[in-house]
């Protein structure tokens, strides 16, 4: 992919003057929105919203599902709410403010008036459709039919979750189909669409495996809701092509080391900008593996162990979560920190969605009956994108692996125990990378390999979060809209896909 510089949307802050519709002339140095069009904004759309999901969104999925612990024998209070399950208005609230914020630069794409962008629009509709999505399994319902319009509508409504993941059918459906029939005289899109490099059918691919997540995500409450279950089938039949991504769906504008602002989002947490040699930021020295993932690691051991997580005398050494250091707590002397598969430079891809995880969608919608295909080859081919993905080598692992109930599809009986090694497999792939989609997919199915709760959690039924709690700047901004919701809620209702 050809580097070029990020283009961020700051620039959005030239557009609005209270005076603006008193203006005879306008001048060139002053664009107003319309001129500001869907190439020169769109590299800055994806990195913004890319920076969310890796950095917060994947720090928040890892701590919750038990992947990182804290050096708590360097550093003291760390990850104290995360540990406690202490739920609150401010408990990550910036995920919500910085996606509202940033996806509201797709907003303007797909409503730029001119009709030569159709391809861009397309790309803007996936990718909201992507952030939306998450935003609907982290809070449940939220602002989308009345969201992202300014001063015309400063109190958006609140919008029913399951409308809105309809919707979000309706819109990828949208965007395949500006695709296919984009006017001849459609602006090419090029170097600005730094995900996919203005490759349109490898967009289609993409919008299709997302739409394939969106549905799966309903296919629990399937299982017991015949409503649901008539919805899939139909949209499985009639409504999905069969043609998904078959390669990591990366990002990058031209990482590099020059400056902060130009690093890969996930490196500038990391590590200095001086690379000769490496050096490591606060962030880095803070992260360590947790014990619970170091036994699921060790046991059967997963080559990736030494990509995810450094390595002590061959093994990952972890964290109990809420341990503290001798004398007055058990963590060991020396704890695995965040490994080469992950931390690597400055420059280093970014990743929107994982071939591993393609194909572990594929192989549950295989096991559920809703595509053909061979459920067994897909899950072992997910192995080994995800060994690739970490540069690890499978060795014998695949074959030991399936022979284990909980990890492995070949020696599982029935469905649960299959989706049970297809949610345990999608959790190491992902593990670093999108720790969000590992929380969710937890959630919705309840099966991964019973993970722990941290040491000293308070929550009041004894298990993790199913979602996060509407945020002050929205209590504060929006309170006549925003649903009437409890610590507890938080804890015992779930999006509708629960």
């Amino acid at each position: 992919m050809k580097k070029i510089k990020l283009i961020l949307p700051i620039i959005a802050l030239m557009l609005f003057s209270c005076d603006d519709y008193l203006d005879i002339n306008d001048s060139p140095n002053n664009p107003n929105e319309s001129q500001i069009t869907p190439d020169l904004t769109m590299a800055g759309a994806h990195n913004s919203s890319y920076s969310v999901l890796v950095r917060r969104m994947n720090e928040l999925g890892n701590v919750f599902m038990n992947n990182w612990g804290a050096n708590v024998n360097a550093f003291t209070g760390g990850y104290a709410e995360e540990f406690g399950i202490t739920m609150s208005n401010n408990f990550y609230e910036d995920i919500w403010n910085s996606l509202y914020r940033n996806t509201y630069e797709y907003s303007k794409i797909i409503n730029h008036p001119s009709a030569d962008y159709d391809n861009h629009k397309a790309i803007a509709k996936i990718m909201k459709a992507f952030y939306f999505q998450y935003l609907v399994d982290m809070y449940g319902d939220i602002p989308y039919s009345e969201a992202h319009q300014g001063i015309a509508n400063v109190n958006p409504k609140y919008d029913d979750d399951q409308e809105i993941y309809r919707d979000l059918i309706v819109q990828i459906d949208s965007a395949i189909d500006m695709i296919d029939n984009a006017p001849a005289n459609t602006v090419e899109v090029g170097n600005e669409d730094i995900i996919l490099g203005g490759n349109m059918a490898l967009w289609k691919k993409f919008a299709n495996t997302l739409k394939l997540r969106i549905l799966l995500r309903e296919a629990t409450k399937a299982e017991t809701d015949a409503t649901s279950q008539a919805y899939l089938v139909d949209q499985f039949t009639n409504n999905l092509e069969l043609d998904f991504i078959a390669q990591d769906v990366k990002i990058n504008p031209g990482y590099s080391n020059a400056k902060d602002s130009q690093q890969n989002p996930w490196m500038n947490l990391m590590i200095n900008l001086d690379e000769t040699p490496i050096t490591y930021r606060q962030a880095y020295n803070f992260r360590r593996a947790s014990k619970y993932i170091a036994t699921q690691l060790n046991t059967t051991p997963d080559p990736r162990r030494s990509r995810l997580f450094t390595l002590i005398s061959g093994q990952v050494v972890g964290v109990e979560q809420g341990d503290s250091s001798q004398p007055a707590g058990t963590a060991p002397d020396d704890m695995s920190k965040l490994g080469p598969g992950l931390v690597k430079n400055s420059a280093q891809d970014g990743f929107i969605m994982l071939l591993s995880e393609s194909l572990l969608l594929q192989a549950e919608a295989v096991a559920r009956g809703y595509i053909g295909g061979d459920a067994q080859s897909l899950f072992d081919s997910a192995i080994t994108a995800s060994m690739t993905h970490l540069g690890a080598t499978p060795g014998s692992y695949i074959g030991d692996v399936n022979g284990e109930l909980g990890r492995g599809f070949a020696v599982a009986s029935n469905l649960d125990e299959q989706i049970q090694a297809i949610m345990y497999q999608k959790s190491i792939a992902l593990n670093g990378t999108n720790g969000l989609e590992i929380w969710v997919e937890y959630t919705r199915t309840g099966l991964i390999d019973n993970i722990p709760m941290p040491m000293g959690s308070t929550s009041p039924t004894g298990k993790k979060p199913l979602r996060l709690m509407y945020p002050t700047s929205e209590l504060a901004s929006n309170s006549a809209n925003v649903p009437v919701q409890s610590v507890n809620d938080a804890f015992t209702t779930a999006p509708f896909w629960k």
